[in-house]
């Protein structure tokens, strides 16, 4: 994967999108860093019967996380996110397939800077959480 440059991106570029699929220990464990002991996250029985979601559920902020890696993949090292927008929308189970993904929609020379309006999809296609990214370009 080449690194973008100020030079050669432009507005309609697609990002390189990856695949998520959570386990129950990385489930666990990004939400032990987070302190999050919500029981959706790690008590099925509560999930499904209580809550009535159909399983454990995955933590918003993790899925704006593979939002935000998706785009800090793309400018590699020769960039930095500057700025993060998403909103969670649907919520996402143990053991779904995510994909992230990304376009360009501007293009700011002056301030280096770069905008992505990304998205996080489930198996059907539905986005589970739209966000912006903003990244600022070094090479």
């Amino acid at each position: 994967m080449s690194v973008p440059s100020m030079a050669s991106v432009s507005v309609g570029d697609e990002l390189a999108g990856r695949e998520h699929t959570c386990d129950h220990v990385q489930l666990f464990l990004y939400n032990a860093v987070l302190f999050n002991a919500h029981r959706i996250h790690y008590d099925l029985p509560y999930a499904t019967e209580v809550e009535g979601y159909p399983g454990l559920v995955i933590a918003g902020p993790q899925i704006g996380d593979w939002m935000v890696q998706c785009a800090d993949n793309w400018i590699g090292d020769d960039g930095m996110v500057v700025g993060i927008e998403y909103s969670n929308r649907l919520a996402s189970y143990l053991g779904e397939t995510l994909t992230t993904g990304g376009t360009v929609t501007a293009v700011d020379t002056d301030a280096r800077t770069v905008t992505l309006d990304m998205y996080v999809k489930n198996e059907n296609g539905d986005v589970v959480t739209p966000g912006v990214v903003t990244v600022r370009l070094d090479g």
